[in-house]
């Protein structure tokens, strides 16, 4: 292949990244090919065909490796969660696919989550809760199993309480702990007031950013909407974590959320907890639910008052791990 001709047709007629990048070194292929279609390269009389294969040659270079689902394409797992693999697939946005379709069911109860949280919500705290973009049932042309697959938004560069538990297995400062607690508890309020539970608020569903102090509360697949159901399953390794009534298949409410959080809280500052948090965090966490706090917004102002008690007025600590 030596000339711009047979290039554009190469680029139009190959129907494998092999037939047109070569097996043996697709780098070296895919650079002869772009200096040859370069637009810049081509006469005048050629440069339309040349830039319509120069496009295509690079957006199949970029593609290269990569699986599509439906109108999205995305390369090798980027997260592995629970129950399902996240890849990204640029601009914010995340694809989510259960590795079970078995779990479809549980992808199903996070689109129908985060599809009510965003219609009736407060704006301003939407960004506590991953956006659901796109939702679709995705057929594997390899076995034919069909996967229902939510593509979710959300803010760069998160990471995971648990992660900083591991990072810091003495405990976090509670200072610092703090501000989580509190944006926590915004995200639980949200949920509230929209009638859905979240059914598993646990350190690997809390993703923080540690530059601008935000919180987003992910993973929706365990959520109760209108306290019409019971959650359908539990996070291994974390049995110990769920209150009472996840176990005994009963209808979680408010309080499922807030006991969950609560012990969260505690994990994340360790040895470092005080003992007044530590009460406060007992008291969010009574067996019974009829004893619980409900309402995250006053536990909220609660919370801010105890903080206040403790270590005076609120201001900005830096988290650095």
């Amino acid at each position: 292949m030596t000339t711009l001709d047979d290039a554009i047709r190469l680029v139009n007629e190959a129907g494998t990244d092999e037939e047109l990048f070569g097996s043996a070194d697709p780098h070296r292929g895919y650079l002869r090919l772009a200096a040859l279609l370069h637009p810049d390269r081509a006469a005048p009389a050629a440069k339309a065909a040349a830039t319509d294969a120069f496009v295509m040659l690079t957006n199949r270079w970029r593609a290269r490796g990569t699986v599509a689902f439906g109108r999205y394409r995305v390369g090798a797992v980027t997260h592995t969660g629970d129950l399902a693999n996240i890849h990204g697939v640029g601009r914010g946005l995340f694809l989510k696919q259960p590795r079970r379709p078995a779990n479809n069911d549980l992808m199903e109860r996070e689109a129908t989550a985060l599809r009510r949280i965003a219609e009736t919500g407060d704006p301003r705290y939407l960004p506590y809760v991953p956006r659901l973009v796109d939702t679709f049932r995705h057929r594997d042309p390899r076995n034919g199993q069909e996967r229902r697959v939510n593509v979710l938004g959300t803010v760069p560069h998160l990471m995971s309480v648990a992660e900083v538990i591991r990072m810091r297995p003495a405990g976090l400062d509670p200072r610092d702990a703090a501000w989580i607690w509190r944006r926590l508890l915004v995200a639980l309020g949200l949920a509230h007031r929209a009638g859905v539970v979240h059914g598993a608020v646990l350190p690997e569903h809390i993703l923080i950013e540690t530059t601008d102090h935000g919180v987003v509360l992910v993973d929706w697949c365990y959520s109760v909407v209108d306290g019409l159901d019971h959650v359908p399953a539990t996070v291994p390794g974390y049995a110990d974590w769920y209150p009472p009534e996840i176990h005994k298949r009963q209808p979680p409410g408010p309080g499922t959320d807030i006991a969950m959080a609560a012990r969260s809280m505690i994990a994340l500052m360790g040895g470092y907890a005080p003992a007044a948090l530590v009460a406060f965090a007992d008291g969010c966490s009574l067996p019974s639910t009829r004893s619980r706090p409900d309402d995250a917004w006053a536990l909220l102002a609660e919370l801010d008052d105890l903080l206040e008690r403790l270590y005076g007025v609120r201001k900005f600590r830096p988290l650095n791990l």
